[in-house]
């Protein structure tokens, strides 16, 4: 196994190198021509046509508009899935490149350009070896990760079905190109929407008490569902509750019949998660109540907050080590959302991070002049391939 573990880095290695102008140059396309959620149909027709060419058989449509690629091995084993978005931001870019967006309004701002040619690339060089394989790789190319609705779908049209165990990644402007990121447990947070649309009696100002007016409520409630994190949530468990949008009301001088507020709840526990729902949703009825309103809550669960399962830990820091040396940094978790969430609970998972931070530039995701450094595509590929290696390795 040693030996072949041997002749393994080293044709990913050569084969990351031979691969790397062809994946800078479909990074470049896609960049070129960017797509919304699933609205990615270039896209996915660009990475269908690239896997076919090397002989794979992609299935197009899953998901509504993702990509999904089986590598078998010559033996049976583990089925391990590698994922990679697609879809871009609604942002007019200001790169000012060469292969700057050619659709106004429309970005790769957060890199799923990168990760769609790192997809490619790992389903490439391990297509090489696969016949000493023992399992199967599954490559999915996701849309519609920016609104956190692509996983659902593609796990909706059976793209876990048979999965043992998943993999994701994200380039990390933060980190310099080379290096790598890892976090333990809890990554990110979950992430639940909701509209509170307060109701009462509309009229003049000047005869406010023939009126029922919504804005005291929604005042009332703009304080106080604030206030519910440190009230009952575990200071030792990171929760936010912010509001984003108030409405009410078109002139000075009329008292209007609905004002609405809304906002979102973000935490990296489900019991806080339940909590705070539930608090929510009494708030708005003791609102209600004392105003003599209607307030009624519109909540939506969104994706669950992603943990990395702790199995998976070592194997993945192992494979980096291995290839790259002492290049990874434990980070912090976020309070971001990301729907790899969905797959890494049903089954073990992991995501990792791939520096992109060119020298000289302190960029950011989900910015209008973003610019990522296209050494993290070979390196991710490198990254992917050695990750998948090693967990294959020890089933």
């Amino acid at each position: 196994m040693q030996k072949n573990r041997s002749d393994f880095d080293q044709h990913v290695a050569q084969a990351s190198a031979a691969l790397e102008p062809r994946l800078i140059c479909l990074r470049r396309d896609l960049h070129r021509h960017p797509e919304l959620a699933f609205q990615e149909h270039r896209t996915a027709a660009r990475l269908v046509a690239e896997l076919e060419a090397a002989g794979l058989q992609p299935r197009g449509g899953v998901g509504g508009t993702g990509v999904v690629v089986d590598i078998d091995g010559g033996a049976p084993g583990p089925c391990i899935l590698l994922r990679a978005d697609i879809d871009a931001l609604p942002i007019h870019e200001a790169t000012g490149l060469p292969f700057a967006s050619e659709t106004p309004g429309v970005m790769h701002a957060c890199g799923h350009d990168l990760h769609a040619a790192i997809g490619t690339g790992t389903a490439l060089v391990m297509a090489g070896i696969a016949p000493r394989l023992h399992g199967r790789l599954r490559i999915v190319f996701q849309p519609a990760e920016e609104i956190l609705e692509g996983a659902q779908a593609m796990i909706d049209d059976g793209v876990l079905d048979g999965v043992d165990m998943a993999i994701g990644f994200h380039n990390k402007p933060d980190l310099p190109v080379g290096r790598f990121g890892m976090v333990h447990g809890a990554t990110t947070a979950s992430s639940d929407r909701f509209v509170v649309t307060v109701r009462g009696q509309g009229g003049h100002t000047a005869r406010m008490h023939q009126t029922r007016s919504p804005i005291p409520a929604v005042a009332s409630l703009a304080l106080a569902l604030p206030a519910l994190v440190p009230a009952l949530a575990d200071p030792a468990v990171p929760a936010i509750l912010g509001l984003g949008m108030i409405q009410a009301g078109h002139s000075h001088n009329v008292v209007p019949d609905t004002a609405s507020l809304s906002g979102t709840l973000r935490t990296r526990s489900e019991t806080v998660r339940n909590t705070l729902q539930a608090a929510i949703a009494r708030q708005c009825r003791a609102v209600a109540l004392a105003h003599d309103v209607e307030c009624a809550l519109d909540y939506r669960r969104g994706v669950c907050a992603q943990v990395n399962d702790a199995a998976l830990f070592v194997p993945v820091r192992a494979a980096l080590r291995a290839r790259f040396g002492d290049v990874i940094d434990e980070l912090p978790p976020s309070m971001g959302a990301e729907d790899f969430a969905l797959f890494s609970d049903a089954v073990p998972g992991f995501r990792f991070h791939i520096g992109s931070g060119q020298p000289g530039r302190s960029d950011r995701v989900h910015a209008p002049d973003y610019q990522p450094d296209e050494g993290s595509i070979r390196l991710g590929v490198e990254a992917c391939c050695g990750i998948l290696l090693e967990l294959l390795a020890r089933a």
